[in-house]
Formats: structure tokens, sequence, C-alpha cells
């Protein structure tokens, strides 16, 4: 067990994340355990200070999953409307409404998170 401290460099938080990867596998009452509880702890905290991440466009969400769906603009008339009205949500040159969001949610799989930011109410 290496004698692992608070993680200040992004060279440190790299030789923790690679630590944390190989010893992943360890189960409580194993060797390795211990020391993959406090790496898991000294790498989230200096993600929490360091690691930035972008907050994600609604529209380019609903796209992914419905391409990872397999679905089609059509197949979301039912939610958003008429087909126009689909392509101009699509498109970004209408914004989403709550009623939509909530539709899109429970269709799609999407967190609802994800609409906070973008929806109309």
């Amino acid at each position: 067990m290496n004698d692992w401290k608070v993680i200040k460099s992004e060279p440190e938080y790299k030789k923790a994340l690679e630590r944390t990867i190989s010893i992943f596998h360890a189960e409580p009452g194993d060797i390795e355990f211990e020391e993959l509880e406090l790496l898991l702890v000294l790498v989230k905290d200096y993600e929490d200070k360091n690691v930035i991440i972008p907050e994600l466009n609604p529209i380019e969400v609903i796209k992914l999953k419905m391409e990872e769906k397999g679905l089609q603009a059509k197949d979301l008339e039912q939610i958003i409307g008429s087909k126009g009205h689909v392509s101009l949500v699509l498109s970004g040159k209408r914004e989403l409404t709550l009623k939509m969001a909530k539709s899109l949610h429970k269709f799609l799989g999407i967190p609802s998170d994800i609409f906070l930011s973008e929806v109309v109410v």
C-alpha cells in the first residue's frame, strides 16, 4: 500500500487514478480494499475541486438518445407535436416547454436535470 496523501497535482491524480483502476476489483476483506476506499475518496476530492464538467445541451442529448434508440424525428411527434414543430425544436429554433421536457424525460430516459437550464415555463 502506498502512503497516499491529498492529491494536489495532475500527475498525482493520474497516478492515483491508475492505481484505483488496477485494484478496483478489491472486495471487503481483501488486503487492497482499504487502499481502494481511500483512493476513491482522494480522487473524488481532487475531481470535485479541479474537474469542470461542461453543461450538457438538452437538444444534443435528445439527438444522442434518439440515435442510441434508433429513433427518427417522426417518433417525437407524439410528444412535441407536428413534424414542423419537432424540426424547430431539434434545430434549436423553438424552445422546449416543461410539458415537452417531462414527456421526453419519460420517453427517452433522459435525466430531468438536463432540461433545467433550457425549459420555458
